[in-house]
């Protein structure tokens, strides 16, 4: 049964055409995610399929009622990001429309609440077309995928992993295609050369002693074949001309960067905080933090909503007395203000402004960050939001800061410029302090993990998986998670003590031994 369609729709922004679709349906009980670039025109059709903005040309049919939950920022009122989006979310879903469209559901929600809205999605009756960078939030809730790309959408059935390996098979399709073609093509064009070689050599007499008259003769017995060869010429370069272009897929240039200020730092302890309490409106967040970090660390710090985590990220940046910091760190901090960028500067001038890189590297992390050719000398003010958050982070990531503190780097990123965020992080020598609530962010970042919850920090030693893991087995069995938790604290000791031995630190490591025995026994 089809609840919406759009037939024949094109939309246009100024004179570009963002969207040019035939057909899209949608039909009762369909899970579909909607991905893209950002500005290729997701709200706008999410907008269209909803009737708050008519398409230039073409037409969308409603047989039913639907809702639309957009996407939400955040407001001047007491109540945090999460707790809008949650009110949001709530009273659109108890209006049970039989199709609604969700704009980033989960945009400022913490993990909790995130799981809370798959369960709600889980049970809705009715159809759903969610537009979301979050991925395993895709995988969850998906069993279809509209990709828009060059204006045009082309659906995929299965989940957000499902629609990854079938792009990666039409890629490795497309690269053969293309090869193909090189290689055919090359083939004609040697034909041509040798026929051409061929044809010079045919006005030529044999040999300079022959005579006018027998070289008249020659010529003329040859003036055939030459006309012969010339039409066999102009034969090849038609087939050639005829040959049906292949393009080359997209291929990222390798990022070679110049990390050799970044080792003094390797290895070194180079953040301390120490019995960090912190309470806010009269609520205690957490009590008597401590932990070190070393340099090449990337550190996630988890946990839900009010927590703390953005406030232990501002400890560590306003270097408050129980935070030590040493001296060669130089902090770069990330936040969704972008105010480090000059809106009348284009994007290349704003980046190679401070940075330590030449300007060869420099384009290349643009391109990752899909920023190609001319575009890198679009001013600023004509950017979008998740294009000026692009230019933000490619202008910290080639400075001379060895310290990257990133509050939420993902939020409003299309999905392909969260990826190349990964990856740009992941060859990066410097420490990474992040946090954010995209579990597969995390997963593919973090060496460790720091999670508040109850009023308390834990740190873990290892990847997001193991972290999730070790929590598994302790919930089941609460005496070795215990047990765990005191040989972090343990192990946290014993790297501090064999940097910066003190009798505070060694009566802390006894009292954690003593604990230890007893929970032993």
């Amino acid at each position: 049964m089809i609840l919406v369609e759009a037939n024949h729709v094109k939309h246009y922004v100024h004179d570009r055409l963002l969207l040019d679709i035939n057909k899209l349906k949608i039909y009762k009980k369909d899970r579909i995610g909607l991905v893209g670039r950002n500005g290729s025109g997701k709200t706008s059709l999410l907008q269209m399929m909803a009737n708050k903005i008519a398409p230039d040309e073409g037409e969308i049919i409603q047989h039913t009622n639907v809702e639309l939950l957009p996407q939400l920022k955040q407001m001047n009122t007491n109540k945090s990001g999460g707790e809008i989006t949650k009110n949001c979310i709530d009273k659109t879903i108890a209006k049970n429309a039989e199709v609604l469209f969700a704009d980033e559901p989960t945009a400022n929600l913490d993990t909790h609440n995130i799981k809370a809205l798959e369960k709600h999605f889980a049970r809705y009756k009715g159809a759903i077309l969610i537009v979301s960078h979050n991925r395993y939030f895709l995988d969850k809730n998906c069993t279809k995928i509209w990709e828009i790309e060059d204006s045009k959408v082309q659906e995929f059935h299965g989940n957000y992993t499902s629609y990854v390996e079938q792009k990666e098979i039409l890629h490795q399709k497309q690269q053969e295609e293309y090869e193909k073609y090189i290689k055919k093509k090359k083939q004609l064009e040697q034909a041509i050369t040798l026929k051409e070689q061929k044809a010079q050599k045919m006005i030529k007499p044999p040999s300079k002693r022959m005579g006018t008259s027998e070289s008249r003769v020659w010529k003329m017995q040859h003036a055939t074949k030459q006309k012969n060869m010339h039409q066999n010429i102009k034969a090849l370069e038609t087939r050639v001309q005829k040959l049906e272009h292949v393009e080359k897929p997209k291929e990222f240039p390798t990022i070679k960067m110049n990390f050799s200020y970044l080792k003094q730092l390797q290895g070194r302890y180079v953040i301390r905080v120490n019995n960090l309490s912190v309470n806010f409106d009269n609520r205690l967040l957490w009590k008597e933090a401590s932990f070190a970090i070393k340099g090449g660390e990337k550190v996630a710090i988890i946990g839900d909503n009010g927590v703390g985590k953005t406030t232990l990220l501002k400890k560590i940046l306003n270097r408050v007395p129980e935070v030590t910091i040493s001296p060669s760190v130089k902090i770069g901090y990330f936040s969704q203000n972008l105010d480090a960028l000059k809106l009348q500067n284009s994007i290349l001038e704003n980046v190679i402004s401070s940075s330590i890189q030449d300007e060869t590297t420099v384009r290349t992390v643009l391109a990752r960050l899909h920023f190609y050719n001319d575009d890198v000398y679009k001013e600023i003010k004509v950017l979008s939001g998740g294009e000026r958050v692009k230019v933000t982070f490619a202008k910290l990531f080639v400075s001379d800061c060895n310290t990257l503190i990133l509050d939420e780097p993902t939020n409003y990123l299309d999905i392909d410029a969260v990826k190349a965020l990964e990856e740009l992080l992941m060859i990066y020598k410097g420490v990474v302090i992040f946090v954010s609530h995209d579990n597969r962010f995390v997963g593919n970042i973090a060496t460790r993990i720091i999670e508040i919850e109850n009023e308390e920090m834990t740190i873990f030693d290892g990847s997001f998986d193991e972290y999730k893991s070790s929590k598994a087995k302790n919930e089941k069995n609460p005496q070795q998670g215990k047990r765990l938790l005191l040989d972090t604290k343990i192990s946290e000791i014993l790297s501090r003590l064999s940097v910066e031995p003190s009798e505070e630190l060694e009566s802390e490591f006894q009292e954690l031994l003593k604990e230890k025995r007893k929970l032993e026994e």
